[in-house]
């Protein structure tokens, strides 16, 4: 995990190219987003969530966004079931990665969330 220190170190962990044009053009929440799916693909190490159980622990970072103040900060990490309002693509496989990816690559988390 602690390898992926940039979203280049997620592309060459996963053999992909930085330069695509997913990843350079289009409107910025929507780069920030498939960034987003490389990082947590590569911080994953293979672990795919389960959707058809519901006892495994499936977590995302959480974020408090206010305009006074504190702004964009990590509020805590979730974990969410079958439930959830978040997209497979971005869940992540334990706690301690959730807050790593929430710390590391907030500006991207940022990017993503505001427009």
């Amino acid at each position: 995990m602690k390898k992926i220190k940039t979203f280049e170190d997620a592309c060459a962990a996963l053999g992909i190219n930085p330069t695509d044009a997913g990843f350079t053009t289009g409107k910025p929440h929507i780069i920030a987003h498939n960034k987003l799916e490389v990082v947590v693909q590569a911080l994953n190490e293979g672990w795919q969530p389960d959707w058809n159980n519901t006892r495994e622990r499936k977590w995302q970072p959480w974020f408090y966004m206010g305009s006074a103040g504190a702004g964009f900060r990590l509020d805590v990490c979730g974990c969410d079931y079958d439930g959830s309002g978040v997209g497979s693509r971005l869940c992540l496989k334990s706690e301690e990665v959730a807050e790593y990816a929430a710390t590391q690559f907030a500006d991207l988390y940022k990017a993503y969330m505001t427009l």
